[in-house]
């Protein structure tokens, strides 16, 4: 018997008695689909499970992404380490949904706790629908129709600044040229409006002037982190985030350096945003 424990006002739940170490059956995928589709991110605990596992699961909603920045799980490409540790501090300061430099970017996010911080290092999540929402209707009648430029090396320009980084992420700027995704997108399984611009990613709205599109996603960027929209998540060892890339923007808390974090991150292929 499934238990659901929502965690905040606009999104976000924890999901009790399941076994995510077993095979599901079709019509628990199906349930644990809906129950993103509602919470946008859903959690689960005590749940060790191999990469193996890991891989099914992600597989039991959709085709597998890979990541080209990201070393990843041997054995396993689409399975991607997100590590820091005291000799390599890694750091992501910007909210941001995965891979939008894509032209279809992610369904649904896979993050797997494996070395956790003995303090710090949760990650925050914002509903995009109900940033939305919080628009008045003025201003979602101003962002319906306009278009919004992302790109890879504007989200990974700090690694192409460092000794030899430009060299080592050439090839995979060449793989990912700008794409362009509406600023307002509509979700494909709720029919639900969402902001679908972050800052990691998203330089420029193209029907607008330089300044006013500054000005535009400067307000955006800092609107989509207003705290009513969000949820925190403090990981435990074992612990696993599912959460519906379309709709949601997530960022890591970076209060633990330090202390080693390993993460193991695996994304579902979604489609062209509309």
């Amino acid at each position: 018997m499934l238990e659901v424990r929502p965690m905040a006002g606009a999104l976000g739940a924890e999901i009790h008695g399941i076994d995510l170490s077993r095979d599901l059956a079709p019509e628990q995928v199906k349930t644990l689909r809906e129950l993103l589709n509602e919470h946008e991110v859903i959690f689960f605990r005590e749940q060790d499970i191999s990469p193996a596992r890991q891989h099914a699961l992600a597989s039991a909603f959709g085709p597998l992404q890979t990541h080209p920045a990201y070393a990843t799980v041997e054995g396993f490409p689409a399975i991607t380490i997100l590590e820091s540790t005291p000799e390599k501090p890694t750091k992501i300061e910007a909210w941001h949904s995965d891979m939008t430099f894509r032209a279809h970017p992610p369904m649904a996010t896979f993050l797997k706790s494996v070395i956790i911080p003995e303090r710090g290092g949760d990650t925050l999540w914002s509903s995009m629908t109900a940033a939305y929402e919080g628009l008045s209707n003025s201003m979602q009648s101003f962002l319906e129709g306009l278009s919004a430029v992302h790109d890879f090396s504007h989200g990974f320009k700090e690694s192409l600044a460092e000794p030899g980084g430009r060299e080592r992420l050439a090839e995979a700027v060449a793989a990912n040229p700008p794409v362009v995704h509406p600023v307002i997108r509509t979700h494909p399984e709720t029919g639900r409006k969402v902001i679908f611009v972050n800052s990691l990613f998203t330089t420029r709205i193209r029907e607008l002037t330089a300044a006013e599109s500054r000005a535009t996603l400067d307000f955006l960027f800092q609107h989509v982190r207003t705290d009513e929209y969000t949820c925190r998540f403090q990981w435990r060892r074992h612990s696993i985030a599912i959460w519906d890339n379309r709709s949601t923007q997530h960022k890591p808390v970076n209060d633990y350096f330090p202390q080693h974090r390993r993460m193991e991150r695996i994304t579902v292929d979604g489609d062209r945003p509309y």
